[in-house]
């Protein structure tokens, strides 16, 4: 099974929509404030580009609009070619500017999360994490501790996109193993929910992000759609704040 990542950012996203399909479209439409529209369209335009390239369709606007990454009850982005589903999976996350998708033709679930490396409050790490997690956290300092708890947060997120419930799951339900086995500049992590299956991932950090992805079976780390990978030299920014478009 082949899975796939790639990243973009805000100032790769064109400023024109045509290469939006008509429920993304839609769903756009319902948006006012800048910040959601702008986050809204860098997933999108990250999550369509992976899906063409992983079909081998070209990236223009007319190609693209033929791609659609739509939402399903619950959160889950289900990517569709001309209208019906298409044979691909697809995974989004996004993070200062940044959005990331993974995507794969095979039958494995997956999920995968961006975290910024930022400081994390003791309350942050006591209220989400597991005691065993806070004590790996607490055990270090600085940076490394900064890596630590936004890696394991990033891995809770991506292993509750495996369970489809999102952060409707209560975050210390799944805990995270950081593992010693590297593949390809990937670190391997391990998953465990309370009910016991136990879920494969792999991370990596890239500068100020970190990234996890997470599936439901032993695969290989995932490989880059873009060389070098977008996210090398990638730097945090914020999408545009704004006061709300007027009502339609």
């Amino acid at each position: 099974m082949r899975l796939d990542w790639l990243a973009r950012g805000l100032d790769d996203v064109p400023t024109f929509d045509d290469w939006l399909g008509p429920f993304e479209a839609a769903r756009l439409a319902t948006m006012r404030f800048p910040k959601r529209r702008a986050e809204y369209r860098l997933r999108r335009w990250a999550g369509k580009t992976s899906v063409a390239m992983m079909l081998g369709l070209p990236l223009d606007p007319d190609a693209l609009g033929r791609v659609e990454v739509r939402t399903v009850p619950g959160g889950a982005p289900v990517a569709y070619l001309d209208g019906a589903p298409a044979p691909v999976r697809v995974s989004l996350t996004d993070r200062s500017g940044w959005a990331v998708s993974t995507v794969s033709t095979g039958m494995a679930a997956f999920g995968c999360d961006l975290e910024l490396v930022e400081p994390r409050s003791a309350a942050f790490v006591a209220d989400w994490l597991t005691p065993t997690e806070q004590a790996v956290v607490n055990a270090v300092t600085g940076v490394e501790r900064d890596v630590l708890a936004n890696l394991t947060w990033s891995a809770k997120e991506s292993a509750l996109k495996v369970l489809k419930t999102g952060l409707r799951r209560d975050t210390r339900s799944v805990a995270v193993t950081l593992d010693d086995a590297a593949q390809a500049g990937w670190h391997q992590l391990h998953v465990t929910a309370t009910e016991g299956p136990v879920y494969p991932g792999w991370w990596r950090r890239y500068g100020a992000f970190v990234l996890s992805v997470v599936t439901d079976r032993e695969l290989a780390p995932p490989g880059s759609l873009d060389d070098p990978p977008r996210l090398t030299t990638a730097q945090p920014r914020e999408a545009p704040i704004g006061p709300p478009l007027p009502p339609a």
